[in-house]
């Protein structure tokens, strides 16, 4: 199975219609059967959500609130230090709230007149290919749930804090929102399973994790890396490699782990050309010969 597949809870629904989150045993929040609950309910209003309704509300508590502002806080001092400039420049732009956790609706309204994308609910997983496809409708899919409180900056699961303070930074920013299209429209070109996982790679280790040299050094500019207190800060001593396609779209991670091969672009501009280009002109002859660049290598 695809490995991002392991990235989420999975969200079932028992024999009563009840939806429920099955958390790990090592999960932060396993045991707390108050936030057991509150995931259950946040993952049935995804659930219940069907195109075009607003977004449902999530009724967060003032301990939830507490966690966003904590890692709020904490995430702009290192955003300053280690995100790239274009990040810089859409977290200032879409000036998200730092004392309260923002409904999907009130990112989509902040992000309408900026990029033209809004946010949709997710209880946990979306697949592949609608996730990556809806981009190319500058739709993205969020979960709203957040972090436990225990340990407000860390998370072994994408939250709302990744989905807004990672990605909806960069959606704000036009030159990533260009990405993000380019990325959902060549996830719709591809037909084979196979094409589609080496397009999700390339996502992965670029605007979730990708890097960017600049002249005071290596940025962030992938959500992942964004949206990670401890990440952020080690990802300067990672195996750093030229941005290689061949390479980004067949290398193997494991996600309980900081990643410790990234890839970094020499310029803003390094990215657009190879990423987004790339992604305007993947179809599945392209994968296939990169599959085989890839094979040459070992």
């Amino acid at each position: 199975m695809f490995q991002e597949g392991q990235l989420y809870a999975p969200v079932v629904t028992d024999a009563d219609g009840e939806v429920v989150v099955h958390l790990a045993e090592d999960h932060p929040g396993f045991a707390d059967a108050d936030y057991r609950e509150r995931r259950n309910t946040i993952a049935s209003l995804a659930m219940d959500w069907q195109p075009g309704q607003p977004c449902p509300i999530a009724p967060y508590t003032d301990e939830e609130h507490d966690v966003w502002r904590v890692v709020s806080a904490e995430l702009a001092v290192q955003h300053e230090r280690l995100a790239c400039r274009a990040a810089r420049d859409g977290r200032a732009t879409l000036d998200l709230p730092l004392d309260r956790i923002p409904q999907l609706d009130e990112v989509t309204a902040a992000l309408a007149p900026l990029s033209g994308f809004e946010y949709r609910p997710a209880a946990g997983l979306v697949p592949l290919r609608e996730f990556y496809g809806s981009l190319a409708d500058r739709a993205f899919w969020s979960t709203q749930y957040i972090r436990h409180h225990s340990v407000p900056l860390y998370t072994p699961e994408p939250d709302v804090v990744h989905e807004v303070i990672g990605h909806a930074i960069t959606l704000a920013e036009p030159s990533y929102a260009a990405l993000y299209v380019e990325a959902g429209r060549a996830a719709r070109r591809v037909e084979s399973v196979e094409a589609l996982e080496f397009v999700s790679k390339v996502f992965w280790f670029s605007l979730e994790f990708g890097v960017v040299h600049e002249p005071d050094g290596p940025k962030a500019y992938g959500a992942g890396l964004l949206s990670s207190y401890g990440e952020i800060q080690e990802f300067p001593e990672a195996d750093l490699r030229p941005l290689d396609l061949a390479r980004m779209g067949t290398q193997t991670y494991d996600i309980t782990h900081y990643q410790p091969v990234l890839f970094a672009a020499r310029s803003w501009g390094e990215v657009h050309d190879v990423v987004g280009g790339f992604f305007a002109d993947a179809d599945d002859a392209t994968v296939e010969r990169l599959l085989h660049a890839a094979a040459a290598q070992v």
